[in-house]
């Protein structure tokens, strides 16, 4: 799906999906959330293939920062899901003494994501999961700075579920801004701040709400009654996991001068 024809006729179909109700049964999308946990048992190896061509991750890393998490996910959202979909009681209010009054959660319905190319599995797919859980249609932008994982994740979601309900849209900045010119009823995005501004205002046309997660300074602050060693080592795993390129990955450090040369040794 490249062309803006093919992405509206895309999104009016997801939305017709949608209207008709199936996502509203805790049945289907805990069907949903296994297959999606199926596909990744399935093409787990070629997975670990991409992320290796894309990224040059180890399978160990790729396990542990992309794959597992997804894994852990999955099982926490179909563990949790028919808690978080029952209505919540609530107290009445002066003016409906008398009534009983429910909190019910509803699906937003059509969502965008977009995902950027650090953790180019993982930052497609953990939104999805959400997505799923509350009962969303979902496209996904994949990033097409990893051209390898971009396509693995459009074949495998082209093969295991309906286009109408989940699907993929490839492709370059251009497509991600034909997207956004689109009604969408939640968008999800992960990137830069800069980005982030002109999702955030593209999105303000139709008033639709969206997840921002962007990068920004993370501070590190070691105490001088730290366990020198141990903080040592954990920021130097945080900086250096996924090359650095995690968006809360220690930029700077505030040490207590007590424990300064300590801690640079």
């Amino acid at each position: 799906v490249t062309r803006m024809d093919d992405i509206k006729s895309l999104i009016e179909n997801q939305r017709a999906f949608f209207k008709r109700g199936e996502t509203l049964d805790d049945s289907f999308r805990k069907n949903q959330l296994k297959k999606l946990k199926g596909m990744l048992k399935t093409y787990e190896d070629e997975i670990y293939e991409a992320l290796k061509k894309d990224l040059n991750k180890s399978s160990k890393e790729a396990l542990m920062t992309e794959l597992g998490l997804l894994y852990m996910d999955i099982d926490f959202a179909l563990k949790h899901l028919k808690d978080w979909m029952e209505p919540e009681i609530v107290p009445a209010p002066i003016t409906h003494k008398g009534t009983k009054n429910y909190i019910y959660k509803e699906p937003y319905g059509v969502t965008l994501i977009i995902a950027p190319w650090n953790y180019p599995l993982l930052l497609s797919l953990a939104p999805a999961i959400g997505a799923i859980a509350a009962g969303n249609t979902i496209v996904l932008k994949p990033s097409e700075f990893t051209q390898e994982t971009s396509k693995l994740l459009a074949t495998m979601i082209r093969e295991t579920f309906d286009r109408s309900y989940f699907s993929v849209v490839e492709g370059d900045k251009e497509v991600s801004e034909q997207l956004l010119e689109q009604r969408f009823d939640y968008i999800f995005f992960t990137g830069s701040t800069a980005v982030g501004k002109i999702v955030m205002k593209k999105a303000s046309e139709y008033l639709t709400p969206v997840t921002l997660e962007l990068g920004g300074k993370s501070p590190a602050i070691v105490n001088e009654d730290a366990n020198v060693n141990l903080a040592a080592k954990r920021i130097v795993w945080g900086k250096y996991t996924n090359a650095g390129q995690t968006c809360v990955a220690p930029d700077y450090l505030y040490v207590h001068e007590k424990v300064k040369d300590k801690l640079l040794k």
